[in-house]
């Protein structure tokens, strides 16, 4: 297994960066589930914000890669498969009220961990050598237009703010 200590930073396209930024609050959300998990928050209380996450920020993530990013490589490509079934179970897991809150919560942390880390160290760095500036000029544009989201008053996963 890769020693993620010793894993060089990936170097990202302009372009693509937003995007990674978008990952790297994914990956705090993940942090913020679990933290609330281990401080006992009501799990109700964290689904607010999972939900207010997905449609705040998560659903137009996920519509704008696979309208603007996926179609960079071929429609039947596996990455672009993979990374559009694991789009459709979470897009699940994040609206489904037929499991318990707590298992959903585990699943949407564990699941969204491991795609972004798939998007990020695989299918993006393909995406980027494949890319041709026009292609990645647009996506920088179309990207900037999408509109910025505002802050969660609710900081369960901070000890003080119980």
């Amino acid at each position: 297994m890769e020693n993620i200590k010793s894993a060089k930073p990936i170097k990202r396209h302009t372009a693509l960066q937003p995007l990674s930024r978008e990952h790297h609050h994914g990956l705090l959300l993940s942090w913020k589930i679990r933290q609330g998990l281990k401080l006992n928050i009501e799990p109700a209380r964290i689904k607010k914000y999972t939900d207010w996450f997905w449609e705040n920020h998560l659903q137009q993530h996920f519509e704008f890669e696979e309208k603007f990013i996926f179609p960079i490589l071929d429609e039947g490509d596996k990455m672009v498969k993979r990374a559009k079934k694991e789009h459709g179970r979470l897009r699940r897991l994040f609206t489904s009220p037929k499991q318990p809150i707590e298992v959903n919560l585990s699943l949407i942390e564990e699941e969204l961990v491991a795609h972004i880390r798939f998007e990020e160290r695989i299918l993006f760095n393909e995406i980027q050598k494949i890319a041709n500036e026009k292609q990645l000029a647009l996506l920088e544009k179309i990207h900037q237009k999408m509109p910025k989201t505002e802050t969660w008053e609710d900081e369960f996963w901070a000890k003080n703010k119980n």
